[in-house]
């Protein structure tokens, strides 16, 4: 109970109003909290390496151009620490990033790689500018309300077998009843014909379901995001070579920017117009 206490205080402070019409945005600086303003005139060059096969993060669009999120947030990055002139993105193969990086092909890697202790080693990198969080679904018309874990009792919820998110369910929602699939596609499809009372699952993948026609417009997220940084990961962050750790602090103070101005929110929502926080 301490633990689910814990959860659903983060969830709190993270989505007061996540009940509310307007989308939510991920904020992970404290409002008052002032970096220092970095100092990169002898800065040469900001090269910043991806992917192509990551969308909405990174990918070719339909006019053979590098696009996404990913690519966006790296120019606006620029743009905020006044070194657009110098800025340059380059793509490549997932296996390949670590290897460019290390040999100074470029000077940062945004493309998802994982914070773990075993990158920590390698790389040093930014405050998480997302993460993942887990979240439920429900038809439009059986919607529940917080508290979800009083709300949700009794209730059959879809969630695939063996992954992290059925670990939360059934750690956090101990009166709930697991109902759980191994292919994505039959779960969604007995939500939709309401098999099951909902769904608990990765918020972004049900966003871009929810917002595709395969859902029908059948169901809303209800509650709000569960963020459980043990089970789901530590977020996105750009990974820098340890020897380049001030160019980190740079990009750090260039993302608090980017969320006070609002520049953040605006990529965000592009991308994600069905915010899954």
């Amino acid at each position: 109970m301490t633990r689910l206490l814990a959860i659903l205080a983060v969830l709190t402070t993270l989505c007061g109003a996540a009940l509310s019409a307007e989308p939510q945005i991920p904020n992970f600086w404290d409002p008052k909290e002032r970096l220092p303003k970095p100092q990169l005139e002898g800065l040469q060059r900001l090269r910043f390496l991806t992917t192509v096969d990551f969308p909405p993060f990174n990918y070719i669009d339909s006019e053979g151009r590098l696009a996404g999120f990913h690519v966006d947030l790296a120019r606006r990055i620029c743009a905020e620490l006044g070194v657009s002139d110098k800025c340059q993105i380059q793509a490549l193969p997932w296996a390949e990033l670590e290897d460019a990086l290390a040999k100074g092909d470029g000077e940062a890697i945004l493309a998802g790689l994982a914070i773990t202790p075993a990158t920590r080693e390698s790389y040093v990198f930014t405050r998480p500018y997302l993460q993942f969080p887990a979240r439920f679904v429900m038809q439009k018309a059986n919607a529940v309300a917080e508290p979800l874990h009083v709300a949700l009792s009794g209730k059959r919820i879809g969630v695939m077998a063996g992954s992290a998110h059925e670990q939360i369910l059934r750690s956090y929602f101990g009166d709930v009843k697991p109902v759980t699939y191994s292919r994505t596609e039959w779960l969604y499809e007995d939500l939709r014909a309401g098999k099951i009372d909902g769904a608990f699952g990765d918020g972004m993948r049900l966003s871009f379901w929810l917002v595709g026609s395969d859902s029908q417009a059948c169901c809303r997220f209800v509650g709000g995001p569960y963020l459980a940084p043990e089970q789901l990961g530590l977020g996105l962050a750009i990974a820098v070579r340890p020897s380049d750790a001030a160019l980190a602090d740079a990009f750090n103070f260039a993302l608090r920017e980017l969320q006070a101005n609002g520049t953040f929110a605006e990529l965000y929502l592009r991308y994600f117009p069905v915010s899954f926080y």
